[in-house]
C-alpha cells in the first residue's frame, strides 16, 4: 500500500487499484495490465451509492409514519445517496486490502456508520458495504456506481452480457412504474431485476473480459454516454426507500458485496452467452 494526497494504492500482481476515500471513497482507478478501465476525473471512477441507490422520488421517503425530505440534487429527485459526497476515514491499508468508514450525518436524517472494504488479487477485486445503526432504525440501500470505459483505447468497444428476468419499467421521470417488462433492448438507463444475483459481462473484443457478480438482486445498466458504460450492482430499485424499503436495525445491519474478476486475452477462452451492445 502507499498513499499520497490521501489517496490509498493497492496492488497485486499486475493491477493497479488507486482509492479517494476524501472524494466519496471512490476508485479512481484501476489498471489492469497497465491498461486504464475505469473513466477519469473525480465525478467518474467507481463510487459507493449509499445510503440509497439511484433516485428517490421528489426527494421524498417514509420511515413508518415520519416522512423525510432530502435535498434535490437531480431535480426533481435525489440521487445516488451521500456517500459520494462524504470524506471517508482509512481504517486499514495494507497491500491489496483496506477499509473506510464514514459516520451518516445531515442531509440523511439518521445516524450510522458505513464501512467499505477492499480486496484485490490478480485476478478479482471484491468490494463489501455495510450500513449499520446503534440508535434508531431506518430503510436504506446500497451498492456501487462503476464507470467502465467504452473503449480501451484500442480495438472494438465494450459489449454487454446479461440474461435478466425482467426489466423494470421505467416512466417518463425515469423512475420505476411498478410494472415489470421483459428486458428491452439498449441503449439504457434501466433497472433489471436478477434473482439468482447480479451477473455482467463486459468483453473488450480480444482485450478484456469483467464479469460483474453480486449477491444483490438488481443491477442498473446506463450506457447513454459516448465515453463509458456503467453496470450498477444494488441492493434494491430506484426509488427502493421508498417502493422496498429495507430496513437497517441495530441487530440487522445491511450488507452487499460485488466482485469483479477480469480475463485478459491469453486467458481468454471463447466463452459464449447473451451479448447485448
Amino acid at each position: 500500500m502507499s498513499s499520497s494526497d490521501d489517496s490509498v494504492r493497492l496492488a497485486a500482481p499486475d493491477v493497479e487499484l488507486t482509492v479517494h476515500p476524501e472524494n466519496g471513497c471512490r476508485i479512481g482507478s484501476l489498471r489492469i495490465g497497465g491498461t486504464e478501465v475505469l473513466r477519469q476525473g473525480e465525478k467518474y471512477g467507481s463510487f459507493p451509492m449509499v445510503p440509497w441507490c439511484g433516485r428517490v422520488r421528489d426527494g421524498q421517503f417514509r420511515n413508518g409514519a415520519v416522512k423525510h425530505q432530502l435535498p434535490l440534487n437531480s431535480p426533481p429527485h435525489a440521487i445516488h445517496g451521500t456517500g459520494r459526497d462524504s470524506v471517508w476515514r482509512t481504517a486499514q491499508a495494507g497491500k491489496s486490502e483496506a477499509a473506510f468508514i464514514y459516520h451518516l450525518a445531515e442531509p440523511w436524517p439518521y445516524t450510522g456508520v458505513v464501512t467499505q472494504t477492499f480486496a484485490l488479487t490478480e485476478q478479482s477485486l471484491t468490494l463489501t458495504l455495510g450500513v449499520e445503526t446503534y440508535d434508531t432504525s431506518f430503510p436504506a440501500q446500497a451498492g456501487w456506481h462503476p464507470w467502465f470505459l467504452r473503449n480501451l483505447g484500442s480495438g472494438e468497444d465494450v459489449r454487454i452480457g446479461f440474461t435478466p428476468g425482467w426489466q423494470e419499467e421505467r416512466g417518463a421521470d425515469q423512475l420505476p412504474t411498478g410494472q415489470r417488462i421483459a428486458a428491452q433492448p439498449g441503449p439504457w438507463d434501466d433497472c433489471f431485476g436478477m434473482p439468482g444475483g447480479v451477473d455482467v459481462t463486459l468483453t473488450w473484443p480480444g482485450q478484456l473480459e469483467l464479469n460483474v457478480v453480486s449477491g444483490a438482486e438488481w443491477v442498473v445498466v446506463y450506457d447513454e454516454q459516448e465515453g463509458a458504460v456503467c453496470v450498477e450492482p444494488q441492493s434494491g430499485p430506484p426509488d427502493g426507500l421508498n417502493t422496498l424499503p429495507r430496513l437497517v436495525t441495530p441487530i440487522d445491519p445491511l450488507e452487499v458485496t460485488t466482485t469483479w474478476t477480469w480475463r485478459r486475452p491469453s486467458t481468454l477462452s471463447g466463452r459464449s452467452g447473451p451479448i447485448r451492445t
